[in-house]
């Protein structure tokens, strides 16, 4: 949840802007006419990009570094970036409503009360505080509504194309190679297009060599980022955040490997492009040691045959004929209980971590002494009586680190399968920009200007 919203957290502590630079970002007016004249920018597909839309999205990163204005490129590859971004937000839209790809407005709603929740407020002092800004809330809506759109999108691509074995963990693992530990990572991507030419790449690579270069110059790595990179994390200072080294293309890390903490790598050329990455931080794994609890439960579900008045009865009467007459627990839950899972076991639930039987039983157990009986409680399943047998710390950093091999794997075919999605997404849809300043620059125009 957090990447998704991160940009709308931002939106709602930015100042307002000043009148001089909405001016300054205000389409062309005609002399004619009293208020300002839109016009199409760029056509996506079927779709058009405003000025406007564009005015107002260079706005929000504009407010975004109004206390570091330095950071930001000129405002020409601004303005050239933020269509970028702009553009890949269209044709994703218009490719998850072709896969009918649907987003409700409960999915909104709980969209909103976790920003506020995030940013310690009520929803409706989020809205308050979306309003301040200028922005209104109705668009506000309409942009965490696309931004989960484009998640489940993203879900879709992935799911229908990444797999992960347990050889492939196997072989992780056992790797030489495989290094344990996070990393804090930031990045600069300078792409090259699908089918490109000769030029295409050698103008690819002068551009990160001059990132390179201004790196060495003394620009920050978050500058040089939003300057050079064409990534969709530019504008946000290409920060990768933590991950674990094995999440981490496996061309890169041994160069990861061999930086320190503030220390910049050369220009690496990986399938997508040329990279240069920063190693913010690092951090060496830790001993897990997880709590695990043993307990069993008897469970009396409502049917067509006992209605949830006589349920509660009955797990009334049980509890007290444990409680109470000191009945055999393993042999109510035999007779009585539904829980086919547990039921033929007397009721034994097993080693468990606290979440593993889901929360409501998880906090009831957890609260609990050792031997300690429950009262009857109610979940959407029925009525619960659990007994709590026993607690113990377990080492479980073998099995974590399975966990971790596995998503990390997951992680690293993810990010390339949408990134191949994203390219082919671009190279095969039709997009013309209708404003000759907003095109980037062709490969003859950079190298007579280089």
């Amino acid at each position: 949840m957090k990447q998704i919203f991160a940009l709308f957290l931002l939106t709602i502590v930015a100042a307002i802007p000043s009148l001089a630079q909405a001016q300054l970002l205000a389409p062309p007016q005609d002399s004619n006419t009293s208020g300002p004249i839109d016009r199409i920018v760029a056509v996506v597909e079927d779709d058009v990009i405003l000025q406007s839309e564009l005015n107002d999205a260079v706005a929000a990163i504009q407010q975004q570094y109004a206390n570091q204005p330095g950071q930001l490129p000129p405002i020409d590859v601004l303005r050239r970036q933020v269509l970028d971004r702009l553009v890949l937000m269209k044709l994703q839209l218009q490719r998850a409503d072709d896969q009918g790809i649907r987003v409700s407005d409960s999915d909104v709603d709980q969209a909103v009360q976790a920003v506020a929740a995030q940013n310690k407020m009520t929803p409706d002092q989020l809205r308050g505080a979306v309003e301040q800004t200028g922005m209104s809330y109705a668009a506000y809506r309409q942009q965490l509504h696309d931004q989960l759109v484009v998640q489940k999108l993203h879900q879709s691509v992935v799911r229908d194309s990444v797999s992960v074995t347990e050889s492939e963990i196997n072989n992780l693992l056992n790797s030489p190679t495989y290094k344990a530990g996070e990393v804090h990572l930031a990045h600069i991507q300078i792409s090259i297009p699908s089918g490109a030419s000769a030029a295409d790449i050698q103008q690819s690579q002068q551009k990160a060599e001059q990132a390179l270069a201004a790196i060495k110059g003394g620009m920050t790595f978050k500058a040089a980022a939003i300057r050079f990179s064409d990534a969709q994390d530019a504008l946000d200072g290409g920060d990768l955040g933590w991950r674990r080294l094995d999440e981490v293309p496996s061309a890169f890390v041994d160069t990861i490997s061999s930086l320190k903490p503030g220390e910049v790598s050369g220009i690496l050329h990986g399938p997508t492009g040329f990279h240069i990455i920063q190693l913010i931080d690092e951090r060496a794994p830790s001993k897990q040691m997880v709590t695990e609890f043993h307990a069993r439960q008897i469970l009396i579900r409502p049917s067509e045959l006992v209605s949830p008045t006589q349920a509660e009865q009955k797990a009334q009467d049980i509890y007290n004929r444990i409680v109470n007459k000191h009945a055999d627990f393993a042999k109510l839950a035999k007779d009585d209980s539904n829980d086919d899972t547990t039921a033929n076991n007397g009721g034994d639930m097993g080693w468990f971590q606290q979440a593993d039987w889901g929360t409501l039983i998880g906090e009831k157990v957890a609260g609990m002494k050792d031997g300690e009986v429950s009262q009857p409680f109610q979940s959407e399943a029925g009525w619960h009586i659990v007994q709590r047998l026993g607690t113990r710390s377990s080492d479980m950093t073998s099995q974590i680190a399975r966990d971790q091999a596995r998503q990390a794997i997951g992680n690293r075919k993810a990010d390339q399968a949408y990134e191949d999605f994203l390219r082919e997404l671009r190279s095969s849809s039709y997009v013309k920009i209708l404003v000759p300043e907003l095109e980037e620059p062709s490969a003859d125009t950079t190298k007579a200007s280089s």
